[in-house]
């Protein structure tokens, strides 16, 4: 996006401010300890590895010409297929530096590890309630919590408000102007994040790396080695920082992200209508292969363009895994082997009271301040075996600790439902209890509270009790059992689409960014 251009007449108060805003950032990194740089041995050892390890001119820009061209070719297209996205419009229109960067900063934290058709809709809704910084950091984590509920990765909007008041309350309600400080000073701002603020918002020539830009940068270099590893993962934000346009940069990474969302996706991308194809040493490696398959002759190698004399290249795949023709240019980049999810199950009941006095009541409990759905309310519930010999005695004890004697025998299973989260596959084993009495709500301690139906809706629960509560509104035992509906999920509700479905959800594919929560983070 261009950056709006300041009014003559305003240069003399723009300058003083960044002036003043320069103090601050220097008297709070000076001050501030909530980012260690790391040990001096540990830097010089990652050095070293960057060093020693070899590198061939075949994975780089080696002349300016060429990044000239992608520059050129990149910018262009984007600006004639760019996505009308909420942010982009928001950050267009706003000359506040301060609100600009933090239009910047919601989209790219909600953009995280989530898909843009359904970021849009929360985002809309956060920044009509919380149109600045000021807003947020007045809001309580409840109402963050209610309005996040359904994204997934629910620290994220915690980290966000964080930040939010730490701007408020320390930096004098200024946003810092480098991503450097960004990064240092903002609680939950990494790399990639202060990266694309700095550059969309402040005009900051710097370069970003997200999932989409590591597979559009391993696909025109033919960058074969694990993406993941150190030295990758460097070359990648070195390439990164070459080619970002000086005077777009902020259009300039936004066209690379585009590019990979939209174009170069992980699966059938549309490499003739990519604007960098002449440039695509993926793209060049399938003709040739095509070329030797056509004239039955040994499939290509790049060793004489790329491998160093006595070494494999660092940047090349390794020998154990040739080149599959079917792939094509989705060779690149290599696929990262991850652990898969460890099994948890949980038992959980809907403890309702159909005929309280004022209309049906149901019990929510909220969870602790950290750890896994860090604040969010949910159902009563333990964790529990997977045998279930011993739920219903724990799961009636919990109840018991939140509102004194149920009837034990009203207890019944409904069903289960099997929600994966980034890191754990849990199994909710879902049961029900009627409190059939005409009472009056009964009075719960601290940490829980009784909810009408249209409330717990709106609360600040999680996708997995929604899909739990669905499951009691059905009333039929083992409605769910066995059912793929209810066992194939996520943490945002996405579902994989059917192969008719993937062209359409390619517009919608999220970015990935380096500093994205950690897959393995018991805080998400």
């Amino acid at each position: 996006m261009r950056k709006p251009r300041a009014a003559v007449g305003s240069r003399s108060r723009c300058r003083k401010q960044a002036s003043s805003q320069e103090g601050r950032e220097k008297r709070a990194l000076s001050s501030s300890q909530a980012k260690p740089s790391a040990p001096d041995g540990l830097a010089r050892q990652q050095e070293e590895v960057r060093l020693q390890a070899p590198v061939s001119p075949y994975h780089l820009f080696r002349d300016t010409a060429e990044v000239t061209v992608f520059r050129k070719s990149l910018l262009s297209w984007y600006d004639r297929e760019k996505r009308d996205l909420p942010w982009r419009r928001r950050v267009e229109g706003e000359v506040d530096l301060d609100r600009r960067a933090y239009a910047v900063w919601v989209s790219e934290v909600m953009l995280q590890q989530t898909q843009v058709a359904t970021v849009i809709d929360y985002y809309n809704r956060w920044m009509q309630k919380w149109p600045t910084l000021q807003d947020l950091a007045s809001a309580s984590l409840e109402e963050v919590n209610q309005l996040w509920a359904g994204l997934g990765y629910y620290s994220r909007g915690r980290r966000l408000q964080e930040g939010a008041r730490k701007v408020v309350e320390e930096l004098g309600g200024h946003m810092p102007r480098t991503a450097e400080t960004l990064q240092w000073l903002l609680p939950g701002v990494g790399r990639y994040t202060a990266r694309a603020i700095a550059s969309i918002a402040f005009g900051q020539a710097t370069g970003v790396v997200d999932g989409n830009v590591v597979r559009v940068l391993c696909r025109v270099r033919a960058i074969g080695a694990d993406p993941s590893s150190t030295l990758v993962s460097q070359q990648l934000w070195s390439l990164a920082q070459q080619l970002v346009e000086p005077t777009r940069p902020g259009d300039f990474n936004q066209a690379a992200m585009e590019l990979g969302a939209t174009v170069c996706t992980p699966q059938r991308p549309l490499c003739s209508q990519c604007p960098v194809q002449s440039l695509c040493r993926a793209r060049q490696r399938v003709e040739r292969e095509q070329l030797s398959a056509s004239r039955s002759l040994p499939g290509s190698r790049d060793v004489e363009e790329c491998a160093p004399n006595t070494e494999q290249c660092q940047l090349c795949a390794p020998p154990t895994e040739p080149w599959d023709q079917t792939l094509g240019v989705a060779n690149f980049p290599r696929k990262v082997s991850r652990r898969p999810p460890r099994e948890e199950c949980s038992a959980t009941c809907v403890l309702e009271q159909p005929r309280a006095l004022g209309g049906a009541r149901i019990l929510l409990v909220q969870r602790p301040n950290s750890g896994l759905l860090a604040g969010l309310w949910e159902f009563p519930s333990v964790t529990a075996e997977p045998s279930g010999q011993h739920q219903r005695k724990a799961l009636l004890r919990e109840l018991q600790s939140w509102v004194g004697p149920v009837p034990a025998t009203r207890l019944r299973h409904l069903g289960q439902v099997v929600h994966t989260f980034s890191h754990i596959k849990l199994t909710y084993q879902v049961y029900g209890l009627a409190l059939e009495e005409q009472t009056p709500v009964a009075i719960v301690p601290p940490g829980a509270r009784w909810l009408t139906r249209e409330e717990f809706h709106t609360a600040a629960v999680s996708t997995a009790m929604k899909k739990v509560f669905r499951v009691y509104e059905g009333q039929q035992p083992g409605t769910c059992k066995g059912s793929k509906r209810s066992q194939v999920s996520t943490l945002s509700g996405w579902k994989k689409p059917s192969a008719g479905q993937q062209v359409l959800d390619s517009f919608f594919r999220p970015h990935i960014p380096a500093d994205a929560p950690s897959l393995n983070s018991a805080t998400q």
